[in-house]
């Protein structure tokens, strides 16, 4: 049998669960931090482990790249190589190649493009993607899409959204069924609702263990990706997981999860910590800032990573004033535990029947700032 996922609690639309896999047990709603090349930046396997991430996301078109598929292969699959023993989850590469302006040619069967390394030349089709991702051993593997750039005709999104669909499907039958492995589909159809209706029906046509929802944080902004969830979250199979792919604040996180999505991923936490931006339970900040220069107070009381609870933010500022590495680490450990925290309280007020007012709480905790009014 392959990777399911049983709903144990609802709230309105959103769902608490729990998704099975070969590698462990995830409970859901969960956000997986991104290791896009065989890494979670500036942490260490135990430091993300000691987050509470059960899952965690990487490439399949920069790990195809360096060191390669097969060397990854070799070295024992991403799990062994990576010291992750939880579930990883790989993109298909198809977002990070249709980014290549200048260097991609797509056809019907699939692109040809030029590394942005060295400018070697590259093919990726369904088949060889899924090839790929099962050299890697991935616990969820991902269908090859192309991803709708925004903004788009209609007829351009219905086009792209076609030949997605016939690339999934391309997918589906090349992916090889294993106990407690997956593969999902991706919904395309940019903010047009017939062409993401339909496309969740050929994708449900077809059969997938898990089912995302693509082409949405590219520029639309947050009111038009709502309400492509609105419509698009509840026509997805009920009994499989679903994952908004590269989503995103803390608030687009709530928003989704009341929609009813249930996997995400996103590089701001981790690219927040390498610019000295903090996500905190009082809203963001810039540790750059200068009020912060003699800040004596923990960055955020009530967390419990080791900058919170061992360092002041004033230390911190200085950090990223003189460039020490050590800046990064610590504030991206706290990104990744806040995200974590944050989705450990999403799927606790959804069980006690209580979203909308920890929603309620937590957006106001934003608002009131970190000096209280």
């Amino acid at each position: 049998m392959t990777l399911t996922w049983t709903c144990t609690a609802t709230d309105g639309a959103a769902r608490a669960g729990t998704l099975h896999t070969a590698h462990g047990a995830v409970a859901t709603p969960v956000f997986m931090p991104v290791g896009t090349a065989g890494t979670v930046k500036a942490m260490t396997a135990d430091s993300v482990r000691a987050t509470g991430a059960a899952m965690i996301l990487a490439n399949t078109y920069h790990l195809m790249l360096r060191p390669g598929a097969g060397r990854v292969a070799a070295l024992g699959g991403l799990h062994r190589m990576m010291d992750w023993s939880g579930p990883i989850l790989t993109d298909s590469g198809g977002f990070q190649v249709m980014s290549l302006s200048g260097l991609r040619k797509l056809d019907a069967d699939g692109v040809t493009f030029r590394s942005h390394v060295d400018g070697s030349e590259h093919r990726l089709t369904p088949e060889t993607s899924i090839g790929i991702q099962e050299k890697l051993d991935a616990t969820v593997t991902m269908a090859l899409d192309e991803c709708t750039p925004f903004p788009a005709t209609e007829a351009q999104a219905r086009d792209s959204m076609a030949m997605s669909m016939r690339w999934a499907a391309r997918s589906r039958a090349a992916f090889s069924p294993r106990p407690g492995y997956g593969i999902f589909g991706i919904v395309q159809g940019s903010i047009f609702r017939d062409l993401r209706l339909a496309s969740v029906e050929a994708l449900a046509e077809t059969g997938f263990d898990g089912y995302a929802i693509g082409g949405l944080a590219v520029g639309e902004g947050q009111e038009a990706m709502f309400d492509v969830l609105d419509y698009t979250t509840p026509a997805l199979p009920a009994d499989r997981p679903r994952y908004l792919m590269g989503v995103g604040t803390p608030d687009d996180l709530i928003g989704a999860v009341a929609r009813g999505v249930d996997m995400f991923d996103c590089v701001m936490p981790t690219r927040a910590g390498r610019t000295a931006r903090a996500y905190t339970s009082r809203g963001v900040f810039n540790l750059r800032n200068a009020r912060f220069a003699d800040d004596p107070r923990p960055l955020d009381p009530g967390c419990a990573c080791p900058l919170c609870t061992r360092h002041a933010r004033a230390y911190l500022h200085h950090l990223f004033r003189c460039a020490e590495m050590l800046g990064p680490m610590l504030l991206t450990w706290h990104n990744i535990q806040y995200y974590q925290d944050l989705m450990r309280g999403l799927r606790a007020a959804i069980r006690h029947g209580r979203l909308h007012a920890h929603a309620a709480a937590l957006r106001a905790a934003w608002a009131e700032g970190d000096e209280p009014r």
